[in-house]
């Protein structure tokens, strides 16, 4: 299981259970730059520079005393080194999570709701440092970073007050002597492993509701980005989240994923993150099924994005820019192919390729960046190998397809055109700034090819018909559609996918099931 965790790792986009030393970013060392600098000294005088891991309440180093350097992807340079922990701290974690969740799942849900509500007050009134801190170690900018930190809020607020709302249920008796309730209950301790892409909020999509629901919770972040779940965590325990609610363990990988998955304290893992090592995390929790370990996962994507002649043109290339350009390409939910019916095609292409020419690729602190880099060597590779493969069965590169000449791991804004369903465009998730466009003629065609894939995450469509919005939605085989638009994620709407893009939901009130246990009391004899 390490072994297939190490070679995933190496892939590069988001496959986060990455090996015991990471592969080393292909850059020159730099000074800090005036601006990062900077920027380090707000982020310290506001005391949410952590380098060490969190057990029991406490800042801790690796017990070993090994590190792991955080550096800017954007410049190379080196941010800090962190803790490197591994098997022994994650059980010390584990351990201290368990000892918590007595206490903490027995106060009651407002007591619970109140803290979850200091935790989302504190990330709002540190919204500047925390997404300082994300452009730095992930490297968007810093407009998509204060987003993510409010949409990261979000679900702690929307949580804090969902804790409130835990119903159970009467039964009507089916014997006139008894009467019969269903209880809902925390699972116990969480094991949640998080990606690099989205730093903040995929750890508060999930530690949000488990903490509502009276989980206890070990977090393993990125060893790309670890600095902002650190400095989440610093203002959870200032909240007072209790000491041993949270715990955060970063490093070593295959041994902390490992630990968490045999471990007969831990009773659910949580993970976002390729579809590859989520399989891989299924067959390691397979043998612990007796230990009531359950698995929820939020996958890789193949996301189609389809765009109908009838479709607004202005309407279909904003949404379509959002939706495959954010973050540089690099989320789950990215347009990843664009299908254009055959009677919009040239104007749509015309009219795309002009809206991309207008994105700005530099440094996320810059305010006229809408491009950062990717976040790492193996990442500008496998888009490399994407494009190379689609050109060299016909494809055309419109605009872009090569390196930016920012150098590091910036890459062109690019569209690909006349791409077809043997190439690496179609059949796999790019993540990265790569718009593949694919003309189709009928919508039927549009529904066979969107469905042409193992994956089953996000789609999006441009029309003006509402049947056809309704049609062509029902008939996807994805978890979340968005009609005219290309940004719908909130936490307000559950979010998750179908096939191989994972299992179970997270946010909106569906999400707080994923952390319950059911229980039926039966009360007899009562005449």
């Amino acid at each position: 299981m390490a072994m297939a965790m190490r070679r995933a790792a190496a892939l590069g986009a988001r496959h986060i259970l990455a090996a015991a030393s990471p592969s080393p970013r292909v850059v020159p060392r730099r000074h800090m730059s005036v601006d990062a600098g900077a920027a380090m000294e707000k982020i310290r005088a506001a005391g949410l520079l952590r380098t060490r891991g969190l057990i029991g309440g406490q800042w801790v180093d690796a017990y070993d005393g090994k590190t792991i350097e955080v550096q800017n992807p954007a410049t190379g340079e080196v941010l800090a080194n962190v803790s490197c922990m591994g098997s022994r701290e994650t059980s010390d974690a584990i351990a201290s999570a368990h000892d918590t969740f007595y206490s903490w799942s027995k106060l009651t849900a407002s007591e619970r709701s109140k803290a979850l509500r200091k935790w989302y007050d504190l990330i709002i009134s540190h919204k500047e440092e925390l997404a300082l801190l994300m452009t730095l170690e992930q490297g968007k900018p810093m407009k998509e970073a204060l987003g993510e930190v409010a949409y990261g809020a979000s679900f702690i607020e929307y949580f804090a007050e969902e804790a409130k709302r835990i119903y159970g249920d009467i039964i009507p008796p089916t014997l006139p002597d008894r009467r019969l309730l269903v209880l809902k209950q925390p699972v116990g301790v969480v094991g949640a492993i998080t990606p690099w892409n989205f730093p903040l909020a995929m750890i508060t999509r999930k530690v949000g509701p488990a903490l509502a629901c009276g989980c206890t919770v070990v977090v393993k972040p990125s060893e790309f980005t670890p600095l902002t779940a650190l400095a989440a965590a610093d203002l959870a325990l200032q909240a007072g989240i209790p000491a041993g609610a949270l715990n955060v363990v970063m490093g070593n990988a295959p041994e902390i994923g490992h630990a968490l998955l045999q471990s007969t304290q831990v009773r659910k893992i949580t993970f976002t993150g390729s579809t590859a090592v989520g399989k891989k995390l299924m067959a390691g929790s397979a043998n612990t099924v007796k230990k009531l370990i359950e698995v929820s996962l939020e996958l890789g994507g193949n996301a189609p994005c389809i765009v109908f002649d009838d479709a607004d043109i202005d309407v279909a290339v904003k949404g379509s820019l959002a939706a495959k350009f954010r973050n540089s390409g690099q989320t789950c939910v990215c347009a990843n192919r664009v299908l254009v019916q055959e009677g919009i095609y040239e104007k749509f292409a015309s009219a795309f390729v002009k809206a991309v020419q207008s994105l700005q690729v530099g440094n996320g602190l810059e305010e006229s960046t809408s491009q950062g880099p990717l976040i790492n060597e193996a990442a500008v590779q496998k888009v490399e190998k994407f494009i190379n493969d689609a050109t060299s069965k016909g494809a055309n590169v419109m605009l872009g397809g090569k390196r930016h000449s920012l150098g590091m791991t910036f890459y062109e804004p690019t569209v690909v055109g006349n791409v077809s369903n043997d190439m690496l465009l179609f059949r796999e998730e790019v993540f990265g700034p790569v718009a593949p466009l694919i003309p189709f003629k009928t919508e039927e065609d549009a529904i066979h090819m969107a469905n042409d894939t193992n994956a089953g995450l996000a789609a999006y469509i441009f029309t003006k018909s509402i049947p056809r919005s309704w049609r062509v939605s029902e008939a996807l085989e994805y978890g979340l559609v968005g009609v005219n638009e290309g940004l719908i994620s909130t936490e307000v709407a559950p979010f998750g996918g179908v096939k191989q893009s994972g299992l179970g939901r997270e946010g909106s009130k569906y999400g707080v099931d994923e952390y319950l246990e059911l229980k039926y009391i039966c009360m007899g004899n009562l005449n």
